[in-house]
């Protein structure tokens, strides 16, 4: 293993953080680990990275410390709370938060690092891919922060995504994320819609789903998800609570800015009946239950 490469911290070791970690040991970096759940660090330390005992071990030698964890009160406590990163990060480390929370909390979490006295540096940089996405290092990640950060562990970003894009300033990679998860939930609700049509249709639904996956009806969601549809398969890759917290930013940043969203504010309000039935375990492709349950079918 090279010495030369910067020391990882990794806090939240979830269904995107585990094989993010684990593929930045396999390229070669050393990874301390800290997360709430045993059985999550048991994990890391059989990919060959180091459990810890808490933030502040996680960190101390960290040149890198990156986050990825639920939502923004997880951010504001692991970042910036009393026993959080920025109170144990080393001079001069560099905090990458990847979780995908409101613009405003990555704003709030740059100002607390320059405040620090410590020279920290702060990205947010949320991805885009889910599970899948992750396992296979072939995430999108939008950024958010200064040019030299961005530029200075490009490399970190690379062991993790395919597509790193720097956005703009503080809180750009979380804008965009919130555009992403709109773009999703809106063709995933779409895509669902088409799946009940054409099975009530009794059109050969293998057959359908090829063909419009082969033309201007394609995308990354009908690829990823089209099994889920056929099979009823809602193991959670993205989960509906999660979707339903991400539709809670674009709407509110939307509003903030003055930007109508009539279809997406329609799709918030089927995430979040969706949530109200009991499915918010389930991963996002469930909205096809939802579509279901208005169709008059038993799900």
């Amino acid at each position: 293993m090279s010495n030369t490469l910067p020391r990882i911290a990794w806090i939240g070791l979830g269904i995107m953080g585990s094989p993010m970690a684990e593929n930045l040991i396999k390229a070669g970096y050393q990874v301390t680990g800290f997360t709430l759940e045993q059985d999550k660090l048991d994990r890391l330390a059989a990919a060959g990275g180091k459990a810890a005992g808490s933030i502040a071990e996680a960190v101390a030698d960290a040149d890198v410390v990156i986050t990825m964890v639920p939502a923004d009160p997880q951010v504001k406590a692991v970042i910036l709370g009393e026993d959080g990163v920025i109170a144990h990060a080393g001079q001069g480390a560099t905090i990458i938060d990847m979780s995908s929370i409101t613009p405003q909390t990555s704003i709030a979490v740059a100002e607390a690092a320059a405040q620090a006295g410590k020279d920290l540096k702060v990205l947010d940089a949320p991805v885009s891919g889910g599970e899948a996405g992750a396992i296979e290092a072939v995430l999108s990640i939008m950024v958010g922060g200064e040019q030299a950060d961005f530029d200075r562990v490009k490399p970190v970003f690379e062991a993790l995504g395919k597509t790193i894009i720097l956005c703009g300033p503080h809180g750009s990679g979380q804008t965009v994320k919130a555009a992403n998860q709109l773009i999703v939930a809106v063709n995933i609700q779409a895509c669902a819609e088409a799946v009940v049509f054409l099975e009530k249709s009794g059109v050969d639904l293998d057959a359908a789903l090829d063909v419009l996956a082969g033309g201007l009806a394609g995308s990354t969601v009908l690829d990823r998800k089209k099994e889920n549809f056929k099979k009823r398969d809602f193991k959670p890759g993205f989960r509906i609570d999660l979707h339903h917290k991400d539709m809670g930013i674009v709407t509110d940043a939307a509003r903030s800015v003055g930007a109508a969203l009539p279809v997406g504010a329609v799709v918030a309000q089927l995430v979040a009946s969706l949530r109200a039935q009991g499915d918010g375990g389930l991963d996002h492709s469930a909205l096809l239950r939802a579509v279901e349950r208005l169709s008059g079918d038993s799900v």
